[in-house]
């Protein structure tokens, strides 16, 4: 019985035929330089004769070669007539991301606070500083919510506040309160409905 496609190897550049291929594999397996050499510039011609598109201008070949190459998995030991793509360049390693090494205090609160803390506490005093001081204030409790949902002190969030701020924004937790926040549970689309008799 012949064996189905799905039983063997899946082809490396399927346009071309699992035919191609193995010419290609036997081609890299000719133990004879120059008898590889001349079977790799047969090949080179099959190829060309099978998609003429890719023949450049003045009949060049290079992306034929390349695309050989590719096929016996940059395993083709021969004389080539043009720079020829390598493993490396068709997947190149990806550059190292630099990461900022500075650490967080409270990981629950992110960097960004850290940064709108720093920044509000050196604006002068006045009505914005004030509505800016509330809104961060607001905005560390909900994310403090996220990790507690039993509740959370609301003077532990005010002394967290003027750590960030270097003592700057020093809110007293007995004047100072902040809005309590409750989640809503969102009742879906088909409940509570009666049916229909």
């Amino acid at each position: 019985m012949l064996p189905y496609n799905t039983d063997n190897n899946p082809i490396i550049l399927p346009e071309y035929g699992r035919n191609v291929e193995g010419l290609v594999n036997f081609c890299c397996d000719l133990e004879d330089r120059d008898e590889r050499t001349r079977c790799a510039y047969s090949l080179v011609e099959l190829m060309a004769n099978q998609f003429p598109h890719l023949v450049g201008e003045n009949g060049d070949r290079s992306q034929i070669w390349d695309q050989i190459n590719i096929i016996s998995r940059f395993r083709l030991d021969v004389d080539f007539p043009c720079e020829v793509i390598t493993a490396e360049k068709l997947n190149p390693k990806p550059e190292r991301i630099p990461y900022t090494a500075s650490s967080m205090r409270y990981r629950h609160y992110g960097k960004n606070i850290e940064k709108m803390i720093e920044t509000v506490a050196d604006m002068p005093e006045g009505e914005e500083k004030s509505n800016l001081i509330s809104m961060i204030a607001h905005h560390m409790k909900k994310l403090m919510l996220t990790h507690n949902k039993e509740g959370v002190d609301d003077a532990k969030i005010l002394r967290d506040l003027a750590e960030y701020s270097g003592g700057r924004i020093n809110l007293d937790p007995a004047t100072y309160l902040l809005h309590e926040f409750k989640e809503v549970e969102i009742a879906s689309p088909g409940k509570n409905k009666k049916k229909k008799k």
